[in-house]
């Protein structure tokens, strides 16, 4: 399988390429900068591998939730590869690809209490375990929410995404001794998870018609009156 990641959902931005089982990857840590990075890493990545968006099998896109401005270039960027080289897209969830990070870079955590800041006073809130692949899968549903609010369940796991930096005591108060440890390192949804779950997706039927690919917000207003708030 051959398959392109575009991720751009936070201030990270990556792009990987996906070649039976290899991973290779474009990253950066560069806020407002994801429009001009994005597409010269992914020529890079294509250049290098010798590869035409045509002799790709898909391509996967981190469909959010994140910056509502991030998840649209990352889903603009693969509508416009995916339509132009009549490609499916494999939508993985940018929650997901933090908590595959996490599970990447550390053997000890099964279960990953992964949040991110989605300002306003919430978060953006899912709870992964690492399957029997070693893969993210989710554990009931993804939400946004105030961290005093979060759903829990019985399991025991690590605190990880940019959430614990903003709302450390509330989301460790709230899960109390089920919370393990708290991942201190930079842990972020990059393109190379994004390509091993997309990789899993495609092979399992998980793949969809670039119109189907629809940007997941979690939240139904962007954007909240000050009175709202």
């Amino acid at each position: 399988m051959k398959l392109l990641a575009v991720e751009t959902s936070t201030d990270a931005c990556s792009a990987a390429l996906f070649i039976n089982g290899e991973i290779r990857e474009q990253f950066a840590v560069a806020p407002r900068e994801h429009t001009k990075l994005i597409l010269p890493m992914i020529d890079r990545l294509m250049a290098d591998a010798q590869l035409r968006p045509q002799q790709l099998d898909a391509v996967a896109v981190s469909r959010g939730p994140g910056s509502f401005t991030g998840v649209r270039i990352a889903g603009g960027v693969v509508q416009g590869i995916a339509f132009g080289a009549d490609l499916p897209v494999a939508p993985v969830s940018t929650l997901a690809a933090i908590a595959q990070d996490l599970f990447n870079k550390r053997s000890e955590p099964e279960i990953a209490f992964t949040a991110m800041d989605a300002r306003m006073g919430e978060i953006f809130w899912g709870v992964y375990r690492r399957g029997e692949l070693g893969l993210a899968e989710l554990l009931g549903a993804e939400a946004v929410t105030p961290a005093s609010d979060i759903q829990v369940g019985d399991e025991s796991g690590y605190g990880v995404g940019s959430g614990w930096r903003a709302y450390a005591e509330p989301l460790a108060q709230r899960l109390g001794q089920r919370l393990l440890a708290v991942e201190a390192e930079e842990i972020w949804p990059r393109a190379a998870c994004i390509a091993q779950l997309g990789a899993y997706l495609c092979a399992n039927g998980g793949a969809v018609p670039v119109e189907q690919a629809m940007p997941v917000y979690l939240r139904d207003k962007v954007a909240k009156k000050q009175s709202e708030r």
